[in-house]
């Protein structure tokens, strides 16, 4: 059986200097990932709302948007307004009522809401949130910090969350980011992923469109 998963290039792997050529180079993609980083919640900082609101302009793409941020309740109707169609944040980034709030929020804009969880997180901690998520993103390196190696056993999370997202019969998409390139992706598609964030795998590639498709048809 053919396998058909959704590859979410990230933006962080892109040559900035040329960004439209970048994002018109992977529009064979459905997604586009977008990492914010508040160098509080990770310690590393990068893009924001202006460079969204830019990329909005520029591209038709789900841009699917993840905020490595403390309190994300703050700024979620920001980055929606501001282009995301897809808004993820995290569950250690808040209190449980306040992570709640927030995905309410994304929902009632018309958007889809996901959650993250970093490696170190149990995933039952996801689990009080499955009727408010159209996503769950499971963290396959450390968020924050580039050149980790995929970390393997992150892939139980995904198998877990596989099959109590099925028994419920809910539409909630499972996606991985962190160390995937064609080897780990197939790991991750044979686990139960549906969504593989690839950077530097896709942005350094020559063929970029011929990655997508390999890494998109995994059997």
């Amino acid at each position: 059986m053919i396998l058909l998963i959704k590859i979410a290039p990230s933006i962080l792997s892109a040559d900035f200097t040329r960004l439209g050529e970048e994002i018109a180079s992977i529009r064979d993609a459905e997604y586009l990932h977008f990492d914010v980083m508040d160098g509080i919640f990770v310690p590393n900082i990068s893009v924001g709302i202006p460079v969204l609101e830019a990329v909005r302009k520029f591209t038709d793409m789900t841009l699917d948007v993840h905020l490595m941020i403390t309190e994300p309740v703050r700024y979620v109707k920001n980055f929606i307004d501001a282009g995301a169609d897809i808004v993820v944040i995290h569950v250690e980034a808040d209190t449980p009522e306040r992570t709640a709030e927030a995905l309410k929020v994304i929902r009632a804009s018309g958007k889809r809401a996901g959650l993250s969880l970093k490696p170190k997180t149990p995933v039952d901690a996801v689990l009080p949130y499955l009727d408010l998520l159209d996503l769950i993103l499971v963290m396959t390196v450390e968020p924050g910090f580039g050149g980790q190696k995929f970390m393997a056993d992150q892939l139980d999370k995904v198998r877990y969350l596989r099959a109590r997202i099925d028994e419920r019969g809910l539409g909630c998409e499972i996606e991985v980011d962190g160390g995937i390139n064609p080897e780990t992706a197939k790991l991750c598609v044979d686990a139960g992923v549906d969504v593989l964030v690839a950077g530097s795998a896709v942005f350094g590639a020559g063929d970029r469109t011929g990655v997508i498709r390999r890494l998109r048809c995994l059997s």
